[in-house]
């Protein structure tokens, strides 16, 4: 019998241990909740086929400037990650080892974009286009990293103008083969991301 009443009581005990364990949990949940930081809020979008498109939230190694404001958020639609096979001197056979280059259709607050090599991103709305580079990466597993990129150049007037940076976000997909290779093959690699453009403020 009192083996029994042992048994109850640990059971008991173990019962309320768990509720503790678990009322613990939930309040350091609610207060790493409570200090993560925002993502920022998304301009509203304007003009024919333009869709609203969330900013993600932005790792710190990548976030832009302080004071920065985000003029455009767009999402791949359609695109992919190509990779042209390098062969060294000797070989027979190669690897997808060389820079990727983008080619990509994206939509979002103003409208749709086009990006391509350079990595260029232009308007087919008023084609007002940018050039960026100087990239910072933040790692994702299993797929391309994030990015943030400093504009380098811009022609035309229009959606596009103000952008001093971009970030590449919540990226999926797009890594390179790891397969062998021919000279010059290219292999054509799908990818998703968020693509956030930033008006810095003037130095």
């Amino acid at each position: 019998m009192l083996s029994t009443r042992r048994s109850r009581v640990r059971a008991l005990g173990g019962v309320a241990m768990a509720a503790v364990v678990a009322g613990i949990g939930a309040v350091s949940f609610n207060a790493s909740a409570a200090t993560t930081t925002a993502a920022p809020a998304a301009p509203a979008p304007f003009g024919p086929e333009a869709r609203a498109v969330k900013i993600p939230l932005i790792a710190e190694a990548i976030k832009p400037p302080p004071g920065s404001r985000p003029i455009g958020a767009y999402l791949v639609v359609n695109g992919t990650q190509n990779y042209t096979c390098v062969v060294a001197d000797g070989a027979t056979t190669g690897a997808f080892t060389g820079k990727s280059v983008p080619e990509a259709q994206l939509l979002g607050t103003g409208g749709r974009l086009h990006h391509f090599a350079g990595p260029s991103w232009q308007s087919t709305r008023d084609q007002s286009l940018v050039t960026a580079g100087s990239p910072i990466t933040s790692a994702r597993e299993g797929t391309i990293p994030e990015l943030r990129l400093t504009v380098l150049t811009h022609s035309g007037k229009g959606i596009l103008d103000k952008a001093d940076y971009i970030n590449r976000l919540l990226t999926s997909g797009g890594v390179a083969p790891t397969t062998p290779c021919v000279k010059d093959e290219v292999k054509k690699v799908p990818y998703g991301a968020v693509y956030v453009f930033w008006d810095a403020p003037a130095a």
